[in-house]
């Protein structure tokens, strides 16, 4: 059987050309058809969602946005509805992890965009989230209306399953019409949801488009470039710089690149009640989807002078994560991974003979943890399990040991006291940390958090203003004038 992907709205099926994909993991096979457009097809296709956007979504009200988006929620929330059966199955296939991950995965992720959450998105950017559907009163007087593009164009990166479902829904919210581009590591649920909100709502279906094509290879790439007014896109660093020159100079471009996360445990966490659940907490956030996200914590800084002291909490740490890989295999590793995983055991193991470091885990492990002695700076790991513990004299010391990754920086999972929390925020602020979340909610934003310290509607909007004096001016053309 053979899966396709994708929602093309205007465009006839028949005359499509499809590329099948086989993906293989579990013991399991599936193939995948993506679609290729060619030059004509996608100017079709961006003209066909900006001229129902225009039409029909820039005139709905928000709410009924809102109740489509949670109906289809609903449905893929629904372990008996077959959208949701399918995506069990299928994505394990194709994205390689394991099924409980992803079962797991899918539900706490998709609760994010309920009814009261969508509320939520629209309240944390917006003073009035009225202005969406018209003009709305100012405190300083007149009056201000918000527009979301005409066509909004998402590129998605695939390290995490239904990740598109945060720009996507983003977009439906400020009434944009939206054209997504399909990562090869996850090219299926962006087109469900689609698909679901075109059933429910059929309007809403024909503004918004789910296709795909070869970064830099395509012939259609250029046409969805210079379609597009603003362009959000995920992935690598050297990919968003490409994908940047691109752009017209006209094109509003919002990346979201390469993030490294770290965790800060206080002492006053470390007792013999409270740090072997910390450690399962950290284990979670390590393990979910295989330290992938951007948020996913690769270095935990442990501060001495709690009554478990740091170097244990590393074995309680590793002991969790053994745990885990029996609940949750890790998903298999391409050449790439495997040999990244190797070269960061390799340096541990080299600090290991000379004291200065310990290494726990064996290389037939699907987890790793190292612990140092001495104080060093944040530095990446091997990712899929494999984790940095080091000890600190003080959490003060831990702004200036992430600082010379300012530009990478954006979650940190603190547990420490509320004094200490909020004076350790202030400085990791200072030096540009985003997000600071409990440990084991490090790879579980909240609704509405503020992606790379960016606003996840309002930097999708233009506003209109109409000045407090042009009102006045009209009023002197009113027929009660006279």
């Amino acid at each position: 059987m053979i899966e396709h992907a994708g929602h093309l709205p205007g465009l006839n099926a028949r005359t499509l050309r499809w590329r099948e994909v086989r993906h293989s993991a579990w013991g399991e096979s599936a193939t995948i058809a993506l679609p290729e457009l060619d030059e004509a097809q996608a100017a079709a296709l961006c003209a066909h969602v900006r001229e129902k956007a225009r039409a029909r979504l820039k005139r709905m009200e928000t709410a009924r946005i809102i109740t489509a988006i949670d109906a289809a929620i609903a449905r893929l929330l629904d372990r008996a509805h077959p959208l949701r059966q399918k995506a069990e199955h299928l994505l394990p296939i194709v994205t390689g992890y394991d099924r409980e991950t992803v079962r797991l995965g899918l539900t706490g992720y998709l609760k994010t965009f309920r009814k009261p959450q969508l509320l939520r998105f629209l309240a944390e950017d917006f003073a009035n989230p009225g202005m969406l559907d018209g003009f709305q009163p100012t405190p300083k007087g007149g009056y201000l209306r918000a527009h979301g593009p005409d066509l909004l164009l998402h590129v998605w990166a695939g390290n995490v399953p239904a990740l598109s479902l945060w720009s996507l829904i983003c977009g439906l919210l400020v009434k944009a019409g939206s054209i997504g581009k399909l990562a090869s590591a996850e090219p299926l649920t962006a087109g469900w949801f689609a698909s679901l909100l075109a059933e429910i709502d059929p309007e809403i279906g024909e503004c918004l488009a789910i296709t795909w094509w070869k970064g830099g290879e395509a012939a259609a790439e250029p046409v969805f470039l210079r379609a597009a007014d603003t362009v959000m896109a995920y992935g690598g660093n050297e990919t968003l710089t490409t994908l940047r020159a691109k752009l017209p100079i006209t094109t509003r471009f919002l990346p979201h690149g390469h993030k490294i996360g770290f965790g800060v445990i206080a002492r006053e966490a470390l007792d013999s009640r409270k740090a072997p659940a910390l450690a399962r907490l950290a284990a979670h956030d390590v393990t979910r989807y295989e330290q992938q996200g951007c948020y996913s914590p690769q270095m935990l800084f442990v501060e001495r002078g709690g009554k478990v002291g740091p170097s244990e909490f590393a074995r309680y740490v590793a002991q969790e994560l053994g745990a885990l890989a029996s609940r949750h295999p890790r998903r298999a590793l391409s050449q790439g991974e495997a040999a990244s995983i190797a070269t960061w055991r390799g340096t541990q193991e080299t600090r290991a003979t000379d004291g200065t470091a310990e290494l726990l885990g064996e290389p037939s492990d699907p987890w790793s943890v190292a612990y140092v002695e001495t104080t060093e700076a944040l530095s990446p790991t091997g990712l899929n399990r494999t984790l940095k513990l080091v000890a600190v004299e003080s959490l003060d010391a831990v702004p200036a040991l992430v600082a010379p990754y300012r530009s990478f920086l954006q979650t940190a999972g603190l547990a420490a006291s509320p004094e200490r929390l909020f004076r350790l925020a202030e400085r990791l602020a200072e030096v540009g940390v985003s997000r600071i979340a409990p440990l084991g909610r490090m790879t579980a934003p909240e609704a509405g958090w503020h992606h790379d310290g960016r606003f996840s509607l309002l930097d999708l909007v233009t506003f209109t203003e109409i000045e407090q004096s042009a009102e006045a001016a009209a009023e002197g053309f009113a027929p009660y004038v006279d």
